[in-house]
């Protein structure tokens, strides 16, 4: 993107000027003047009449203590209905954290963020206009802004080009920044290679620049064009460079003879008869290959000097600058015998501090199967240029990989290779994480988009069945038959809710509730379900807090959750069901993968059947898996309970190992009483008799769009039905009287339905609007801003449509 302006201070948010309470205050004054002055006025009046002005003076100090207690009362309310954020709070929030932070609102604009964000984004833009309009890094901003809102959480990468001229990578990542998601809080954070140069510049500016000139080492960072970053006073003595020069470029400075030899020539050298022999190591701030916009960590060593400093210093004092080094780094010999290494190497190799690292080789830290391995890749490192990586098991702790380093020393007589062990656990966590959760995420979209395309066969095979019926009374040979169709159709649309509960699609109706009171409204049917054999029994946790979901998925899930594992007990045995509080610190040590620390409400049903394999128990979630035999079940049970479980905000994971039982958990975030209110529950249309009124159909889907005219027609509508946006409003432009209620499909090829009804509410603003789809409800909502218009979800019945259409046209709203 265009290079943006350094951050001045004045470009800060100022808290004084964010919204307050406009008006009010001044309002009341005048309000309070007034009552003030006719207090007076009636005062003179009662004493004029009365002759008794005591009693008038008492009059008018009771009317203006009247007048002071109502403007107190008035101002009172009038904060607590304005309600403002104290953003000077927020902003010291901000900059307490060394992170670059900032919010911004629904539109996207930057409420506030602190001095770490201004310097990374080069000013204080909001984080949705960090990238050009159109380009690649805006559609993942955006994607990222809507991820958030949807799933709580979104990624995106972005290259930010400075003043400098520089291109800076940076990760940026999203999330709510309160329980309603209208505002949502931005994280940037530099790329691992940037964060490299940053953090060794500080180093070696430092006083670790200082150890490593007292070594005799010179020492400079350099960014992706070779220009000096940092360096320090060794490097800078040496090389000519005073405090006025710059940021000079290290290939002016450094030369190459025909040897290869290096030559250091000072920026003051009157010729190059002044130039110094150096030994030079490069260590690339990247482990891309080939990376252009990594920079380098120089080492430098005068030549003549090289000898007498590993004869003098290496023993006394590079041990003490790599103790300085949180990485864990080891010298070897030509032979492959370990000669030093540093406390941190140390700790990840599992050697005790007494141990005598002279009289251990590489090979001995690892497992058998590695060692050959290590041998040769030790042998190679001290004939060959470069470092390499081995992925290795230590022998005290064999059951987590880490990363073994090898590179040949970059100085001559001394150690030959240098070793580095890097412990990578974490990064292989959240390697399994991002692996999982993009599987997961490309399964849900799969089966949502599947899920909207059986919808429109269903809404059909159900409105036939419907249209069928009306000529089919009971008893009539084809009556049964017909309705077999309609109740198998109704199996399959509740097939289709399932893979919507999977992909987080599905309409849920939140709200605050017990989670005990929901498992023991259930308990009676539950024992019905898990027959005689398996015993149930149930333990409640004390004190639990509510957590905000929808009942009746809820019992959906612990249903599913039971028929498992009565399934998994076919001799019978056990199912206990516990609830009870997790605090952060006892979220934090179940380290459960991408689980952050929090307070939870957590849910587990365990069982005491046969288990599931270890093979199987990372498939469990996935639609359509099933361990049961063929014909036992559809594979939509746990996918279910997952999708309804992460669409609530929570997690669940699963304990098993084979012939030990298994234990399914669910955690759900705790939520105060007082965050959220009982919805009003949703009201179910009824069919009427008979109707009247214009309605335009706009349905790509010809099975769907023939459907609803027919059934529409026949309860007495005058119906147009439209194959698509453009022809819905070529119809509209060319009626001379508007239509009572438009109904359109949501997703059609070229113009769609918002796109439709915002051309059609440019015509007629109070035309009444009815979307239907086969996605969720609230997704729709999320994504289509359109004020006053009705939903009516797929699959639907005829009596559902014209109930809703019949309700829409009374109540002159939405349905």
């Amino acid at each position: 993107m265009a290079s943006r302006s350094p951050l001045r201070a004045d470009q800060l948010p100022d808290p004084t000027e964010w919204p307050d309470m406009p008006g009010v205050t001044r309002g009341l004054w005048l309000i309070v003047l007034g009552v003030v002055t006719l207090a007076i006025l009636s005062a003179l009046l009662v004493g004029y009449a009365l002759g008794v002005w005591e009693f008038a003076a008492l009059f008018g100090a009771l009317i203006l203590a009247s007048a002071g207690v109502s403007y107190a009362a008035a101002l009172g309310r009038a904060r607590r209905e304005a309600g403002p954020v104290d953003l000077s709070m927020v902003r010291a929030a901000l900059e307490s954290q060394q992170v670059a932070l900032a919010i911004t609102d629904r539109e996207g604009r930057l409420v506030c963020a602190n001095a770490a964000y201004g310097a990374r984004a080069g000013g204080m833009p909001s984080p949705l206009v960090l990238a050009p309009a159109g380009s690649r890094g805006s559609e993942a901003l955006k994607t990222a802004e809507a991820a958030a809102r949807r799933d709580g959480t979104g990624f995106a990468d972005l290259d930010l080009v400075g003043d400098d001229g520089l291109t800076r990578r940076l990760r940026l990542s999203v999330k709510p920044a309160e329980q309603s998601r209208e505002h949502l809080l931005w994280t940037l954070r530099r790329d691992r290679t940037d964060k490299a140069i940053d953090d060794l510049a500080e180093l070696v500016s430092g006083v670790f620049g200082i150890w490593l000139g007292d070594a005799g080492y010179m020492a400079a960072i350099t960014d992706s064009r070779g220009e000096i970053v940092a360096s320090n006073g060794m490097f800078r003595d040496n090389a000519g460079l005073d405090a006025d020069a710059g940021r000079p470029n290290l290939g002016r400075l450094l030369t190459l003879d025909e040897n290869d030899d290096a030559w250091l020539l000072p920026a003051n050298a009157a010729s190059e008869e002044d130039r110094l022999p150096v030994h030079l190591a490069r260590l690339p701030l990247s482990d891309e290959p080939g990376d252009s916009m990594a920079g380098a960590f120089m080492f430098l060593l005068r030549r003549r000097e090289l000898q007498p400093l590993m004869e003098e210093r290496a023993p006394t004092e590079l041990p003490g600058l790599l103790g300085v080094l949180p990485i864990g780094l080891a010298l070897a010999d030509r032979d492959g015998q370990l000669v030093m290494m540093n406390d941190a190497f140390r700790s990840a190799a599992g050697i005790a501090h007494h141990a005598d690292e002279s009289l251990l080789y590489p090979s001995d830290l690892v497992e058998n199967d590695d060692k050959s391995a290590v041998s040769a890749l030790v042998r190679k490192a001290v004939t060959s240029e470069g470092a390499r990586d081995m992925s290795v098991r230590l022998k005290h702790r064999p059951e987590e990989p880490v990363v073994l380093t090898v590179g040949r020393a970059p100085w001559q007589d001394g150690p030959a290779v240098v070793l580095s062990l890097k412990d990578n656990r974490e990064q292989l966590k959240l390697e399994r994480q991002i692996t999982q959760a993009t599987k997961m995420q490309a399964v849900g979209q799969l089966a949502g988009g599947v899920a909207h395309d059986f919808n429109n066969i269903l809404t059909a095979i159900i409105g036939y069945c419907d249209l069928m019926l009306m000529r089919h009374s009971p008893g009539d040979p084809d009556f049964d038959d017909v309705n077999q169709v309609r109740q198998n159709a109704n199996r399959a649309a509740n097939l289709v809710r399932q893979l919507l509960a999977f992909s987080r699609q599905q309409t849920l109706r939140p709200q605050l509730l017990q989670v005990s009171d929901v498992i023991g409204e259930l308990s009676h049917l539950l024992k019905r379900l898990l027959g005689e054999r398996v015993t149930l029994k149930v333990e409640h946790g004390r004190g639990l807090a509510p957590v905000r979901a929808d009942p009746g998925q809820m019992e959906q899930v612990i249903v599913n959750l039971a028929v498992n594992a009565r399934d998994a007990m076919p001799e019978g045995g056990e199912l206990v069901i516990r609830t009870f509080s997790v605090s952060p610190a006892e979220a934090r040590a179940l380290n459960r993968e991408g689980m952050p620390p929090a307070d939870y409400v957590a849910i587990s049903v365990g069982d005491t059947g046969s288990g599931i394999p270890p093979e199987a128990i990372g498939k469990i979630f996935e639609p359509f898996f099933t361990t049961k035999p063929m014909g036992s079940g559809t594979g939509l049970g746990l996918s279910t309970v997952y999708g309804i479980v992460k669409q609530s905000g929570g997690f669940i994971f699963a304990d098993s190992a084979p012939d030990q039982g298994t234990t399914m958990t669910i955690y759900l975030p705790e939520q105060e009483e007082a965050e959220m209110a009982a919805p009003a529950e949703a009201t179910v249309p009824k069919e009427t008799d008979f109707g009247s009124g214009r309605v335009l159909i706009a349905e790509d889907e010809d099975m769907v769009r023939a459907v609803a005219e027919r059934a529409l027609t026949r309860k007495g509508y005058d119906v147009t039905a439209a194959s698509g946006g453009e022809e819905a409003y070529e119809l509209l432009v060319a009626m001379d009287v508007p239509p009572d209620l438009l109904i359109s499909d949501v997703v059609m090829p070229g113009m769609d339905g918002p796109a439709l009804v915002k051309k059609a509410r440019a015509l007629y603003p109070e035309l009444k609007i009815i979307f239907m789809s086969g996605y969720a409800e609230e997704q729709l909502r999320s994504s289509v801003e359109i004020d006053n218009a009705g939903f009516l979800s797929k699959p639907f019945s005829v009596a559902e449509i014209t109930a809703r259409v019949a309700d829409a046209l009374r109540s002159g709203g939405p349905a």
